[in-house]
């Protein structure tokens, strides 16, 4: 009976493994889709007015046109015309609209600007935030290395690593992890841990 009530209990739990991920990615594409959806619904209409696109496909061409339109635009600021009129919109916008300097450097700071500090820019590094003599370590991402030395450092926080504590630490209590990637340690953190016996190995840092 015993035998029974174990292998009924891992079967389901080797079920639930396998359908609960796929249930929670088709729910969070849901809730995306239905955000974006908010988002490009005047475009939506006139897409369904003046072509034969309808409801669902329209809004897919419509992202289809913004996404492809964010590449268009990203190809041409690497052009030296497309850098000096990103230059002057980014200066004529940071004067007349309140706001727009401070979501532009919570940007950057998230995806990495120009000077390659940002939160998916900056290497993995295991921080003793306690001190470099406490065995205490985090996982930590650098998003930013001081004039001295010192680093400011981002722990994200299990399951959601979108939150977090900024740490400003002495050298000594950072080691870089410089082959483990941002991409990694972010799925070991949403994994609550599960897996940084791998991610901490010796053999990743050698």
């Amino acid at each position: 009976m015993t035998r029974v009530k174990t292998f009924i209990t891992l079967t389901l739990l080797g079920g639930l493994a396998v359908v609960l991920p796929i249930a929670i990615f088709i729910l969070l594409f849901q809730w995306l889709f239905g955000q974006i959806s908010e988002l490009v619904a005047p475009a939506v209409v006139w897409l369904e007015a003046h072509t034969d696109f309808k409801d669902t496909l329209a809004k897919l061409a419509v992202i289809a046109l913004i996404l492809g339109g964010c590449f268009l635009i990203g190809l041409l600021v690497k052009t030296s015309v497309g850098r000096w009129m990103h230059r002057h919109v980014d200066h004529w916008l940071g004067r007349l609209a309140p706001g727009y300097n401070t979501i532009k450097d919570l940007v950057l700071q998230f995806i990495g600007g120009g000077a390659g500090e940002g939160v998916l820019s900056g290497p993995v590094a295991r921080v003793r935030i306690h001190g470099a003599d406490n065995p205490l370590s985090v996982t930590a991402i650098v998003t930013s290395q001081h004039a001295n030395g010192d680093f400011t450092v981002y722990v994200p926080t299990a399951p959601v690593p979108t939150s977090g504590f900024v740490f400003h630490v002495p050298a000594e209590c950072v080691e870089i992890l410089p082959n483990v990637t941002v991409e990694a340690a972010m799925k070991s953190i949403v994994a609550c841990g599960s897996g940084s016996g791998a991610l901490l190995a010796p053999a990743a840092r050698s």
